[in-house]
């Protein structure tokens, strides 16, 4: 199997979901780059109705992967050394928990558990579904699985449905990410 040559920086592979918030994923890869990543777009089928592949991709120098290559084709993503699930919906985290691994981006993060690769998690869910039974019971499942969810009083809290919603600070993921960084490295 073809990989691609493995960057100076530590690779991240972000996953996107399907959320409002996918709309300005650009920025979050901005502020990664910024940080000393090498930052590439994995999107959920369903987020790249929100996401603007060919400006991800010119971004990152790597195009914006949502659904499983031939086996036979090279890999275009460098391997990861982390991976933030920034924004992660509803679906995907109970998805996730419950191992289910349907889509390119779901593949990826269920086997990374295994893999022992560094995962962070920011929700971007409302108060309605935050209240499903399944939704706390997956985070902790997440959590138990070595998971750094980023969920919670004092760290993000869901907001109603239809207002707007609480926009997740990208800052919170990214020093979680440093943080798996750091750690890596001393």
């Amino acid at each position: 199997m073809n990989v691609p040559d493995q960057p100076e920086n530590p690779v991240l592979h972000v996953v996107v979901c399907a959320t409002p918030r996918a709309r300005v994923i650009g920025e979050f890869v901005e502020l990664a780059a910024e940080r000393g990543w090498t930052p590439c777009v994995v999107a959920t089928p369903e987020a790249m109705k929100f996401v603007d592949s060919e400006a991800l991709g010119e971004l990152t120098g790597y195009p914006v992967r949502h659904k499983y290559k031939n086996p036979d084709e090279p890999d275009v993503l460098p391997p990861p050394d982390a991976i933030p699930v920034c924004p992660a919906s509803f679906n995907t985290i109970n998805k996730w928990a419950a191992g289910i691994s349907d889509t390119l981006a779901l593949g990826l993060i269920t086997e990374a558990i295994g893999m022992g690769i560094p995962l962070v998690a920011a929700p971007a869910v409302n108060s309605a579904q935050a209240a499903h039974p399944a939704f706390e019971r997956n985070i902790d499942e997440l959590r138990g699985a070595g998971v750094k969810v980023l969920y919670g009083p004092g760290v993000w809290e869901p907001a109603a449905p239809r207002s707007g919603g609480a926009p997740f600070a990208w800052e919170l993921a990214l020093d979680a990410l440093d943080e798996f960084r750091a750690a890596s490295a001393g």
